[in-house]
């Protein structure tokens, strides 16, 4: 099979047509953007730096997951939060009688989060921080519009994140949502720096014509990015893109951006849900016979972020999809230092054999079917081998 037979993206992607505004969505009925106390960032990570300021936290100990992206721990420790880590299971399983275990005098908060979408013990999570007088910090950066059965993830912890670039087609933003609290909620902040938008905006748009125009779309794309690298290097412009490992507090403050306001009005919230529900289980159907899946079924309510597969070296197998033009990702294999991942064991395997299978609503039936195909082929190599 040829390496140009298919582009898939890791994240939604922006249709030229998107940004002409024609078509309205119905964003505004949905959690987090029904609430009205949700303020937006540029960054999910901005909104944690300001939660721990909103909260009070600076100098406290707050009880967070060994497994994690990373810039969130640095987020926390920027905004002058310590951190203390609990285990989480093969599946996301989590102790509670040792989160409980790990609360102590200098702890401030708890921090829960949803991994791809499916939801953590939210309900019992608050329960034990309303027991020692915590905070709850629901982290849904990467479970937005996920429910537990009927209960939306993100309403029953004291403040809640979302990331809405890895769900949405828009180059960036973040939401933070704090019921409980009037008056903590500061002034909107300043505007991304317009080279920013334009570099996320292109890189997304060539990536949707390379998802959907075939050959040609992927030959544009080459071509352009080529171009683009050129131009943005002589310019000696840095924007400020999304995606990053690291947390710059200078960036703290900044707003979300005029580009994603403007495309977050044509979402159509039930149709993604229901592609990438979709999706999912098209994926599972057709590959639970050659990979064990990290879930049985697709629960109720849940809106996945992609489709998990372990495998030996997730790296390697990434690279072997992206290859195939597979935007694969070995979801969350670097952890931060502050972590001694060697104190867990079910987290250490998951770093290093979790790996992230787009699902997301731009994937076709038609597209899901070569991905299964490649997917098929480079585990059976691997197998071989």
């Amino acid at each position: 099979m040829s390496t140009s037979q298919i582009f898939v993206p890791a994240f939604p992607t922006i249709q030229p047509e998107m940004l002409l505004g024609l078509k309205r969505g119905s964003l505004q009925a949905h959690h987090p953007f029904s609430a009205p106390s949700a303020r937006p960032f540029y960054f999910a990570r901005n909104a944690i730096w300001h939660a721990v300021k909103a909260l009070g936290l600076d100098g406290g100990e707050v009880v967070v997951p060994a497994y994690h992206h990373g810039v969130e721990i640095e987020a926390l420790l920027d905004a002058g939060a310590r951190v203390r880590f609990y285990g989480v299971g093969p599946k996301f399983e989590i102790d509670l009688e040792e989160v409980e275990s790990l609360i102590g005098p200098e702890t401030k908060a708890l921090y829960l989060t949803h991994f791809l979408g499916f939801p953590g013990p939210v309900r019992a999570m608050k329960a034990l921080a309303m027991k020692h007088g915590l905070p709850l910090i629901e982290d849904c950066a990467l479970a937005l519009f996920s429910a537990d059965s009927d209960l939306p993830l993100g309403i029953t912890g004291d403040v809640s994140i979302f990331c809405l670039y890895k769900v949405l087609a828009v180059p960036d933003g973040g939401l933070l949502v704090h019921p409980d609290v009037e008056g903590v909620t500061p002034p909107k902040g300043p505007r991304p720096p317009i080279a920013s938008s334009v570099a996320a905006v292109t890189s997304s748009t060539l990536r949707n014509v390379a998802l959907r125009g075939g050959w040609i779309g992927r030959g544009l794309r080459a071509m352009v990015l080529g171009l683009g690298h050129g131009a943005l290097k002589a310019s000696k412009v840095k924007p400020v893109l999304a995606g990053t490992q690291f947390f710059n507090r200078d960036h703290a403050h900044l707003g979300m951006s005029r580009v994603t306001e403007h495309l977050l009005g044509g979402q159509d919230v039930a149709g993604i849900i229901d592609r990438r529900r979709r999706n999912y289980i098209y994926l599972l159907e057709h590959l639970r016979d050659v990979s064990a899946p990290l879930f049985e079924d697709l629960p109720r309510g849940v809106v996945p972020l992609c489709y998990p597969m372990l495998v030996d070296d997730n790296r390697a197998f990434m690279e072997e999809l992206v290859a195939r033009g597979i935007e694969a990702v070995d979801f969350w294999r670097e952890g931060h230092l502050a972590c001694d991942v060697s104190r867990f064991p079910a987290v250490a395997k998951l770093r290093r054999s979790l790996v992230e299978v787009p699902c997301h609503q731009d994937v076709s039936l038609q597209t899901l079917s070569i991905m299964v195909g490649v997917i098929r082929d480079v585990l059976s190599r691997r197998t071989a081998v």
